[in-house]
């Protein structure tokens, strides 16, 4: 072989090898590390619950098998948690926050207490998303929608506060779909509004379809017919719910106005957001990559798939792409429907 071609073989050695060793010093290796996980709730709810699991299953699946230590650190519905990891964390990759879905809107509304700019977080994922529902007894006068639309006295449902979806959704088909419901707030737990409605002091609750097909009371109230879901919030049907129509279809059939259908948008997409796990802004592309395919990796894990199955989780997952473009959106809206949102969430 000539000179020239030896040197040509050597010059591509010297540069496959350094491409090598480049990989090898900028891989993320979490070897003897502990990645602290900023649970932005209080203990026993299901962002607590799910981020605990998580926590389990995920050092398996990043490079040098790190150990996962939950801390909660509730406050202003994950508000006070998020604040922390976007100014407070390092963006080495050993802290990662799981918050409320809806964190977003204190930034929306222009609540003074928000330090972050939603978009800029590091987006590592979601294991399910929370699209909502509305049921109804089924024994009550109110079968339709047309019989809400049209009743003496509106359908009483319940709400734990302003900010719960049982308080927003209600008040959402009331901007949309010219509905008319009496929300009843001020109840400590779900637990308390379910009793509520067992008594026939309310007739309706709206809360996540995973929830109500898949927890008691309400997953045996909906099979033996006790209550009937009236309407879900995502952009398609869940399939869990049989023939119940989407806010997206009726608002089309009824030509609902755009300004207010943007305005639904922004409030559900609280749900399209599930129980996002982030990481500080300006994290390394390398580090945040390695995060995020671990977390794609654990999600198709047999043991922790089981796991969820096993406790009657939900796992349908939302991607840290979906979670970018999304928060994007959502902070991009013009004044007017700012102005749109600050009415259902701030009355």
């Amino acid at each position: 072989m000539k000179a020239e071609a030896w040197k040509r073989l050597v010059l591509i050695f010297v540069s496959l090898l350094s491409v090598t060793v480049a990989q090898a010093q900028t891989e993320p290796d979490f070897k003897g590390k502990t990645i602290r996980l900023v649970i932005g709730t209080s203990t026993g709810g299901g962002v607590d619950l799910y981020a605990r699991l998580v926590g389990q299953y995920l050092g398996k699946h990043l490079p040098g098998e790190p150990v996962i230590v939950a801390q909660n650190m509730p406050g202003a519905s994950s508000l006070v948690a998020a604040n922390y990891i976007y100014n407070g964390a390092k963006p080495d990759g050993l802290t990662l926050g799981a918050l409320q879905g809806g964190v977003f809107l204190d930034q929306v509304l222009g609540h003074p207490t928000v330090k972050f700019d939603f978009p800029k977080f590091t987006f590592i994922g979601s294991p399910e998303r929370l699209e909502a529902q509305l049921y109804m007894r089924a024994d009550s006068p109110y079968k339709t929608f047309e019989d809400v639309r049209h009743a003496a006295e509106p359908p009483r449902c319940g709400g734990a506060g302003t900010g719960a979806t049982g308080y927003f959704v209600p008040k959402i088909l009331e901007e949309t779909l010219g509905l008319k419901f009496k929300t009843v707030t001020g109840y400590q737990s779900g637990g308390e509004i379910d009793i509520a409605v067992e008594r026939g002091e309310l007739h309706c609750r709206a809360y996540d379809i995973g929830s109500f097909v898949g927890r008691e009371p309400t997953r045996t109230w909906f099979k033996n017919g006790f209550v009937k879901s009236l309407i879900q919030t995502g952009r398609k049907r869940d399939a869990r719910l049989g023939d119940v129509p989407t806010l997206y279809e009726l608002m089309e059939k009824q030509k609902t106005p755009d300004a207010l259908r943007r305005m639904a948008s922004v409030v559900l997409s609280s749900g399209g957001f599930g129980r996002p796990m982030v990481a500080p802004p300006a994290m390394a592309t390398e580090i945040a990559r390695t995060i995020r395919e671990g977390y794609a990796k654990m999600l198709k894990d047999p043991e922790f798939i089981d796991a969820v199955k096993k406790r009657r989780y939900d796992l349908e997952p939302v991607s840290w792409e979906e979670m970018q473009n999304l928060a994007k959106e959502v902070m991009s809206e013009p004044p007017e429907v700012v102005e749109r949102v600050k009415r259902i969430l701030e009355n």
